[in-house]
């Protein structure tokens, strides 16, 4: 497996390409903007890419799902607590962002526990909500892309619509930290980090 991290859109959302080493297919998750970059990527590397999936509805993380998904032809996946916010602009926040209003309905909505496969690979969606009431994060073995759950020394914003500092806590103390201590997190913004440090270095989380 590989993961290709690209920083996109004004607001420096984290969008990944997952593939698989063996059969080249793979999904983009969270394309936030960018999309010509994104695809340009995925050129270069000769992938098949199979879904696009969304770790949450907000606005800075589906500026590019649009596009991709007319030059790609794939569905988009969301967890189904958010699908009335990807409908609608100015719950997602686009309708206030620089690109403009962004609303779709989604493909396939998931729960917690789905598995999504592509290719060889298995990839386990972990329901998180708080910083919206579908967050989810995406476990690939020993690799977690957090969304906007859990970030390096800092959590998610709560103060947005269906946002619930309570609720992010719980998810973050209940659903990630119990992954192995080795477990390398890939946030929705900034830097890589693992489940050991935000356990021993995260103020929120003591």
């Amino acid at each position: 497996m590989k993961i290709i991290k690209m920083e996109v859109g004004i607001f420096a959302v984290n969008c990944y390409i997952v593939f698989s080493d063996r059969t080249k297919e793979g999904l983009v998750v969270d394309p936030g903007g960018d999309a010509k970059r994104i695809l340009k990527a995925i050129d270069e590397y000769d992938l098949d890419i199979k879904s696009i999936v969304l770790t949450h509805g907000h606005g800075d993380h589906i500026g590019g799902v649009l596009e991709l998904k007319e030059e790609l032809g794939v569905d988009v996946l969301v967890h189904e607590a958010d699908l009335i916010m990807l409908q609608d602009a100015s719950r997602n926040m686009s309708a206030n962002m620089p690109m403009g209003a962004v609303e779709f309905k989604p493909d396939r909505l998931l729960k917690d526990g789905d598995i999504i496969e592509v290719g060889d690979l298995q990839i386990e969606v972990i329901h998180t909500p708080g910083h919206t009431p579908g967050c989810i994060s995406l476990k690939i073995g020993q690799h977690l892309l957090s969304g906007d759950t859990l970030f390096k020394g800092s959590i998610g914003r709560t103060d947005f619509e269906g946002g619930s500092y309570e609720q992010i806590i719980k998810s973050i103390k209940e659903r990630l930290l119990v992954l192995d201590d080795n477990t390398l997190v890939l946030p929705g913004h900034g830097e890589n980090t693992t489940i050991l440090e935000e356990k021993l270095y995260n103020p929120f989380l003591e």
